[in-house]
C-alpha cells in the first residue's frame, strides 16, 4: 500500500506587487508575502529610524534609513520570487526527493545570536526613549554593532570548520 503525501503549496506572489507595496510603505511587501511577523519588523525599525533622524545627529543615521528603505525593498521581491519558484511543480519523476526537500525547507530556523542582538539593541533604544541614555551616545557607538557583527560571523565560520572536520 502506497501513501500519498498531500504537501499544501503557498499561492504565487507577484515580485513587481511585492516591490511597489514595500516602496509605498516599508514593511507591507513582507507582510503580501506572508512573512507577518518581518513585516511588522520592518514597520518597527523604519520608524525608529524615522523618529532618530529629527534629534539630529550624523549623516550615517540619514543613510542607515536609506539602506534599509532599499533593502526591505529587495527583500520583499526576492521572497516573492522564492514563493513563486516553490510553487512550480517539478517535472521530473522523483516526486519523494521534491517533497523531501520541500519539508526540509519548512523547518523552522533561527539563530540565538540574533534575537540577543535585537533585544539588546531594543533595550538601548528603550533606555534611550526615556532618557537614561542620549541617542547621541548610541549613534557615537554604532560601529560597535559592527564589531559584533563581525566576531559572530568569525565565530559560525570557525564553527563551522570545526563541526566539518570532525565529520
Amino acid at each position: 500500500m502506497e501513501e500519498k503525501i498531500k504537501i499544501e503549496q503557498k499561492p504565487a506572489k507577484s515580485p513587481v506587487l511585492a516591490g511597489i507595496f514595500s516602496a509605498i510603505f516599508p514593511g507591507t511587501g513582507a507582510i503580501y508575502n506572508g512573512s507577518y511577523l518581518k513585516g511588522i519588523l520592518y514597520i518597527i525599525i523604519f520608524a525608529g529610524l524615522v523618529s532618530i533622524q529629527g534629534r539630529g545627529g550624523q549623516p550615517f543615521v540619514g543613510l542607515m534609513l536609506a539602506g534599509f528603505y532599499f533593502f526591505q525593498i529587495i527583500d520583499a521581491v526576492n521572497e516573492a520570487k522564492r514563493i513563486c519558484l516553490a510553487g512550480q511543480p517539478e517535472s521530473t519523476a522523483g516526486t519523494r526527493l521534491s517533497i523531501e526537500a520541500e519539508v526540509d525547507i519548512s523547518r523552522p530556523s533561527g539563530s540565538i545570536s540574533w534575537g540577543i542582538i535585537l533585544i539588546l539593541l531594543g533595550g538601548l533604544f528603550l533606555l534611550a526613549n526615556y532618557e537614561v541614555i542620549s541617542y547621541d551616545a548610541l549613534i557615537d557607538y554604532w560601529p560597535l554593532a559592527l564589531i559584533g557583527l563581525g566576531l559572530k560571523l568569525l565565530a559560525d565560520y570557525f564553527y563551522g570548520k570545526k563541526s566539518t572536520g570532525k565529520s
